[in-house]
């Protein structure tokens, strides 16, 4: 979006409060100092400094959308990329000083555009004499102090990641990511940085970093049998006390887990996915803890742990670079140690600033390899085809998806044991402005469509657990009674539940009734005309996330599986159009689901 000057003048940020960056640490820092007591008589030698923080850059360098072909843009005006980051990161270091800043990340780095794809898949950096990450040579360029380790870190296999982790001036952070045989750190755990005060004195700042246990279940083709991925508050409670006892005057936690204590897989692991306000609570010792993971915006948030009664301080800064977090933290000299008199947290907006030239200069070659790459030409469509309505109705573009699916499936399993079964597919609308054109249809197309790195795998199912499938899929929606109009904007997404969240299944037919509580509403569950019988047995076509527990969804993790690919479902799609040429959707549109009330259509 264009740049609003009247939020960056004189090298100051405005926040949306209009506090100017310049003024809010000493300030923070005087409040904290009265809060504690402090400030009459004899002032003991105070410090501050800033910690900033980003998380689930996913890939962005740049404000741009590879899958539109133009500037990053969304309804709130956002902005994305690490070329935005990096002019706020200039601006707090001007404020503060570069000596008196660190700078870190919680993770989820290298997956999420096209151009982490690119360099992972189409010229990796694992190869021989291969290029260095884009993520790496922006992140060094900016000058970052330490990452933690997100669990889409690992979803081109630890070679990829190995090799950006060589890349880095900076270590990757994971304390629970743990060799899988004798349990000891597989990453670095922690970095211990020294900041010093005006007077010389030494202040050791430690970065602890924490990972996702999900990772276990969600890249097991990956990792198991090599890695582990112990609880977050298990391995802080370990570590924190090393790292006091190590001298550490601040220490700070890089989680890329949520702060909200659920977990998407149920009970399928003995640890907490989001765990963050929990690590927290739990262990004494920390200050404060830049989340991730959740891709929520979370400005400040206090959690008081209950062993010590102190409040620590909680910040996640959005998305994709979104966000730049900015942690005051005020020490005072006591009884020759310092002690953590106050902390603040607050977050920077990237749409408030211009992208850095240093950034973007220098990875501009990088990004017109990756545009010229998603505008390739590889079939044509028939029809116009849009995702606009498809949390709502069956529509072409999610029916073309698992239409895909199913064929890769039914040639895969031919001649096996499972080949006379049925084959049922799933697909799930990740992207409501995912659109394929009628004429020439390029990669970024295909990428808008199916934006994840999911692969495909085969799993058995049998009728019975299907109608639990389709019943827990269904509480996406609202309850909403019958009569009157319905507005479609307001019938999704119960509960918080995501539009990735929500499967439709093709293969069966089936409807939906909204205006029936959670957990009965799917009726009229039919296969070749005939109801479908409990004990049927059915193929269902399924991504890795969802097979592996990824939802919560019922059976489908601990179901059979016969067969699974390590391509990505993208490029499924992709070299199907590319063998067929065209997209036909009057081969495979067909309208198997609807929304009913009382039995009565909504549409």
């Amino acid at each position: 979006m264009a740049l609003d000057r009247r939020s960056f003048v004189g090298g100051s940020v405005v926040t949306g409060a209009g506090m100017a960056l310049a003024g809010a640490p000493a300030a923070q820092a005087e409040e904290a100092g009265s809060r504690n007591g402090r400030g009459h008589g004899h002032r003991p030698e105070r410090y501050s400094f800033s910690v900033m923080g980003t998380t689930d850059l996913h890939g962005n360098v740049f404000n741009w959308d590879y899958t539109t072909d133009a500037e990053f843009d969304d309804p709130a005006h956002n902005d994305v990329g690490l070329a935005k980051i990096s002019t706020l990161v200039s601006a707090v270091r001007r404020a503060k000083g570069r000596r008196n800043t660190l700078l870190i990340d919680a993770g989820d780095t290298i997956q999420g555009t096209q151009l982490a794809y690119y360099y992972a898949k189409v010229d990796p950096i694992t190869d021989p004499h291969g290029p260095v990450h884009p993520m790496a040579r922006a992140m060094n360029a900016i000058g970052y102090d330490a990452a933690a380790l997100g669990n889409h870190e690992f979803n081109y296999g630890i070679p990829v990641l190995r090799k950006f982790e060589e890349s880095c001036d900076f270590p990757l952070l994971g304390a629970n990511a743990v060799d899988a045989k004798t349990l000891r750190p597989a990453f670095r755990p922690y970095a211990m940085k020294r900041l010093r005060s005006p007077h010389g004195r030494e202040v050791k700042v430690a970065v602890l970093g924490l990972t996702n246990p999900g990772i276990a279940l969600w890249d097991r083709a990956h990792v198991q049998g090599k890695l582990a991925f112990p609880g977050l508050v298990e391995q802080a409670a370990k570590w924190v006390p090393k790292l006091r006892s190590m001298g550490a005057d601040v220490v700070l936690v890089a989680a890329h887990s949520g702060m909200s204590g659920t977990s998407s897989y149920g009970d399928q692991l003995p640890y907490v996915e989001n765990a963050a306000a929990l690590v927290a609570e739990q262990v004494p010792g920390i200050d404060a803890v830049l989340v991730g993971h959740a891709h929520v915006e979370v400005p400040e948030r206090r959690v008081v742990n209950k062993a010590t009664g102190r409040e620590v301080v909680l910040s996640e800064p959005l998305k994709w670079g979104q966000r730049l977090t900015v942690f005051d933290v005020a020490v005072e000299w006591h009884r020759g140690g310092w002690e953590v008199a106050g902390v603040g947290a607050r977050v920077l907006n990237a749409n408030a600033v211009p992208e850095d030239p240093r950034i973007t200069d220098l990875l501009r070659a990088e990004h017109r390899k990756v545009v010229a790459y998603v505008n390739r030409v590889i079939g044509r469509s028939k029809a116009a085809m849009t995702a606009e309505r498809a949390p709502v109705q069956d529509t072409p573009v999610l029916d073309f998806i698992s239409w895909v699916q199913a064929e890769v499936v039914r040639a895969a399993l031919a001649g096996s044991e499972h080949a006379s079964l049925p084959v049922l597919s799933q697909a799930s609308c990740f992207s409501r402005t995912a659109q394929v054109p009628e004429g020439d249809v390029t990669i970024r197309a295909m990428a808008a469509l199916y934006p994840f790195d999911n692969t495909l795998e085969a799993r058995v199912l049998t009728g019975a657990q299907l109608r639990d499938y389709l019943e827990f899929s269904a509480r996406y929606y609202v309850r909403t009674p019958a009569g009157g109009p319905v507005d479609p904007s307001k019938i999704t997404n119960a509960d918080g539940i995501p539009d990735y969240n929500y499967d439709a299944v093709r293969g069966v037919s089936y409807e939906i009734d909204i205006a029936q509580p959670a957990g009965r509403r799917i009726g009229k569950l039919m296969f070749g005309g005939k109801p479908v019988d409990d004990a049927a047995r059915f193929v269902l076509a399924v991504n890795n996330y969802r097979a592996s527990g990824g939802g919560n969804f019922p059976h489908v993790a601990a179901t059979q599986q016969v067969w699974s690919a390590s391509d990505e479902i993208r490029n499924l799609i992709i070299g199907w159009v590319q063998q067929k040429k065209e997209i036909d959707p009057a081969e495979f549109a067909s309208v198997d689901w609807r929304l009913t009330r009382d039995g009565a259509p909504v549409f």
